[in-house]
């Protein structure tokens, strides 16, 4: 009882600090990073849990002048030992940097090397809750659009999500295919949007597109007079409907994570990577009303 009495007397004060962790950021414009406010939100969650453990969180920009071994000396002169690596949608390129001097954990599937612990939402079960409550409040045809980058980048989870809950619900005739937008060619994204909307004909889509609202609106399509709409991404997505990420909870899990490798001084690359997958919630919106004139289908996983 007196030490579990000491342990929350020592959990209700902030901790002294005692060392810093490396927030690395390569980002061309070093500033867009943090404008994702799911990747600002992983940023605070971990800053807080941080500060809670006795480390200061700092951000090093990489410059391209910065070479490999000269940021391996910035950080061993600082004597920081743990690392967070946040998503890069261009990927990390530190060729020739000794990660066994570090213990690093990376937010999000976006960065392929160094192969460390991944903390993330639990993508998949994100977009399979967004369909299972579209399909609750009435809607049929549930399409869903992304991005080939944003698809490439988180492994394709919130699509795999999306398909194996319209396995689930609907039978295999009536399934539709997903849309994958370039978001590097407004006008010819808007002639395929339109185009895909045209021949599927879906009632409602589930998006983890940051600029659909923008193209919907392009095409004279309105939400939700014409189509509703839930987010992958309440803070990035621009819809009111859809799914909270819980990004701070994916920060904070992040960096209490890495300071577990820090006690037990696990450094370098392991031999088995770890992926800690932190679960979402659904928010109603008004991009996503109660359907009107839903067409009662059973749901099956029997082929035709």
């Amino acid at each position: 009882m007196l030490s579990s009495l000491a342990s929350y007397r020592q959990g209700k004060r902030p901790a002294d600090i005692q060392a810093t962790i490396a927030w690395l950021n390569q980002w061309k414009d070093p500033r867009d990073l943090r404008r994702h406010h799911e990747f600002d939100a992983y940023w605070r969650g971990a800053r807080d849990a941080a500060a809670q453990m006795g480390y200061r969180l700092e951000e090093f920009v990489i410059k391209p002048e910065v070479t490999p071994a000269r940021l391996e000396q910035i950080l061993g002169a600082r004597n920081i030992r743990g690392i967070l690596l946040p998503p890069h949608t261009a990927g990390l390129a530190l060729p020739g940097l000794d990660w066994t001097k570090f213990s690093v954990v990376r937010l999000g599937t976006s960065v392929k090397q160094p192969r460390v612990h991944i903390v993330t939402s639990d993508q998949l079960n994100c977009a399979a809750m967004a369909f299972a409550r579209m399909w609750a409040r009435g809607y049929r045809r549930i399409g869903y659009i992304a991005s080939y980058r944003h698809d490439l980048n988180t492994g394709g989870n919130f699509r795999a999500g999306f398909l194996s809950a319209q396995d689930e619900h609907v039978p295999l005739r009536r399934h539709l295919d997903p849309l994958h937008l370039s978001e590097e060619d407004r006008a010819e994204d808007m002639r395929v949007l339109k185009a895909w909307l045209q021949k599927v004909r879906p009632d409602s889509v589930i998006t983890s597109s940051g600029n659909l609202a923008e193209l919907l609106k392009g095409i004279g399509c309105q939400v939700p007079r014409d189509l509703g709409v839930a987010a992958t991404s309440l803070l990035d997505g621009h819809f009111t409907a859809g799914v909270d990420q819980n990004s701070m909870e994916v920060g904070r899990v992040a960096m209490t994570t890495l300071a577990a490798l820090i006690h037990h001084n696990e450094r370098g690359i392991p031999q088995y990577c770890r992926r800690i997958l932190v679960e979402g919630r659904w928010v109603d919106g008004s991009s996503l009303p109660e359907y009107r004139q839903a067409a009662p289908l059973t749901p099956s996983r029997r082929k035709v």
